[in-house]
């Protein structure tokens, strides 16, 4: 190894009359990809971030021998190498990370035994908690012959956001579209009230529009138990327009096999009784997808179901927050349509 002084490796990269931000960042660049080792002895320059006055450089030919022995003889079995032995470079790259993985693989691979999260896995190995979300993790995995199922891993989705009334069981579970009709039957219950639209629910859950998608991807582990129980029963409530029901038929057709998610029809029964009065209702907003598969209306009374289709004809829609505490504490205990 030749032994060469800070000056002179920045200007064999061009890098001598660069602003020393510059100058740190290349010499970093070179220590990563272990192209250069510094030699503690010569001292640091003095400056911020400090960078060591004299440095060893590598021997092309005494660095490839090493890398390629360190790939065939140093590294876990379950990594796989004929990638790197191929592209050396993206190994000089790379090498921080891959010994990391390979020294988990080889005196902590019990622990993959346990699935976790994949932001807790991530740091786990490689002491960064983005590596495998936002960085370079995924590739790195990829070049190892290793994919993100090896790790044990389960996505995280937001939360699941839910009002118990009561955790008895079977029980109606509601999903709520939007905050404001989740906060007001919310605080019903909470002040006393016993069933919504004459149907009991012991729990409420937030959907927060497609985001319920996602959230309830998870709902099996986020869920408590009692909410899982078979004889319980699954509704679902939104806006009275095309994006609403086709949240409501995306998410059903989701999870059928899992999970029966029925229209709550009474509900929908009060907006469409509500809105009657309504001089104008609200123009629909353009741009919503108009092709349903029919799943949501097959839940209604045909009266019922030739009237919400009118509303929707004609480019209005109904939002959920048309109903608020006073019809539900108007209407508790008076729809005759049972769910």
């Amino acid at each position: 190894m030749k032994r060469i002084s800070l000056e002179a490796l920045l200007s064999l990269h061009a890098a001598a009359e660069a602003p020393y931000s510059v100058q740190y960042q290349t010499i970093l660049g070179l220590l990563e990809a272990g192209e250069v080792k510094p030699v503690k002895a010569s001292g640091l320059n003095g400056k911020k971030p400090a960078l060591y006055r004299e440095y060893w450089l590598a021997d092309p030919e005494e660095d490839a021998q090493a890398l390629r022995e360190e790939l065939l003889y140093r590294l876990s079995p379950f990594i796989c190498v004929d990638y790197y032995l191929k592209h050396p470079a993206v190994y000089r790259r790379d090498r921080e990370w891959v010994l990391l993985l390979s020294d988990f693989l080889l005196y902590r691979r019990e622990l993959l035994k346990t699935q976790e999260s994949v932001n807790e896995r991530s740091f786990e190995i490689w002491a960064r908690e983005k590596f495998l979300s936002r960085e370079q993790g995924p590739a790195v995995l990829k070049r190892c012959g290793l994919d993100l199922t090896f790790l044990n891993l389960y996505l995280t989705t937001e939360p699941l956001a839910y009002y118990s009334h009561t955790r008895a069981v079977p029980q109606n579970l509601l999903i709520l579209e939007n905050k404001d009709p989740f906060y007001s039957m919310r605080r019903f219950l909470l002040e006393g009230g016993e069933r919504l639209f004459d149907v009991e629910v012991g729990t409420l859950i937030y959907g927060g529009g497609k985001g319920i998608w996602r959230s309830f991807e998870e709902f099996s582990l986020q869920a408590e138990p009692y909410m899982r129980e078979d004889g319980n029963r699954i509704f679902y409530f939104g806006d009275l327009d095309y994006e609403g029901i086709g949240i409501y038929e995306n998410l059903a057709a989701l999870f059928e096999g899992q999970w029966e998610i029925r229209p709550f029809v009474p509900a929908y029964e009060a907006m469409l009784c509500k809105a009657r009065a309504v001089p104008a209702l609200p123009l629909m907003k353009e741009g919503q997808n108009r092709r349903l598969s029919g799943r949501f209306f097959s839940f209604f009374r045909e009266e019922t179901r030739e009237e919400a289709q009118a509303v929707l004809s004609g480019g209005r829609y109904i939002p959920q927050e048309i109903l608020n505490m006073s019809d539900l504490k108007r209407l508790e205990g008076t729809a005759d349509h049972a769910v």
